[in-house]
């Protein structure tokens, strides 16, 4: 019974960019009116950025109804209406990752449009991922069965047919970063440059 390994560095081809942007009122109708002002001054910085509309995907508007709490004279607390945040959401998912790099880089931008905007780091993703790890179990399968081979060789025995195999867990780590495997398998999205390793436990009878 040996276990056989394969990996393979590749590249993200897919970019996934969030974003999310506040406004503030006492007034639930005005502040709604800005922050929808707000999405459209987005959605034509993007597209202006060279962003096609079909990459560009708005959330509905998140309203909290916000409140200060205050202690009165004979100790009991009581909430004092302190107005609305109303929050969006913009997300991005495009293959072509320079440009979406870019844009969250020059985002602050928008600040000096009046909008408050929070950019979250960009995600990467690899849209072949289904065909990396077939090709890795081949690999891994030959891995194994080359390490049985050795074993078989200097044990003075043949090596008979394959009894059972049964694969392991699927790793992608960002390529040298000295990333942790976890026991229930690692799936980075912060790396463009990845790593992806898969194990195959295997087992042969013996001549």
């Amino acid at each position: 019974m040996v276990t056989g390994l394969a990996e393979k560095d590749f590249t993200s081809d897919q970019i996934v960019w969030q974003g999310n942007f506040n406004r503030y009122g006492f007034d639930l109708k005005e502040a709604y009116t800005y922050i929808k002002q707000d999405e459209a001054a987005i959605r034509t910085y993007l597209k202006n950025k060279g962003l096609p509309d079909s990459s560009v995907i708005f959330s509905a508007v998140d309203v909290v109804k916000n409140f200060n709490y205050e202690s009165g004279a004979n100790g009991v607390s009581k909430s004092i209406f302190s107005g609305y945040t109303l929050t969006g959401a913009v997300k991005v998912d495009s293959r072509n990752i320079a440009m979406v790099e870019k844009i969250s880089r020059e985002v602050t931008e928008l600040l000096q449009k009046g909008i408050e905007f929070n950019s979250k780091k960009p995600a990467y993703y690899y849209s072949r991922l289904n065909e990396l790890k077939i090709d890795l179990l081949a690999k891994a399968a030959e891995d194994g069965k080359i390490r049985a081979e050795t074993i078989a060789k200097n044990s003075a025995v043949g090596l008979g047919s394959l009894k059972k195999a049964a694969m392991g867990v699927f790793q992608i780590t960002g390529k040298n970063d000295n990333e942790d495997y976890s026991y229930g398998g690692s799936f980075n999205t912060s790396s463009k440059e990845k790593k992806a390793s898969i194990t195959l436990r295997v087992e042969y009878l013996a001549n």
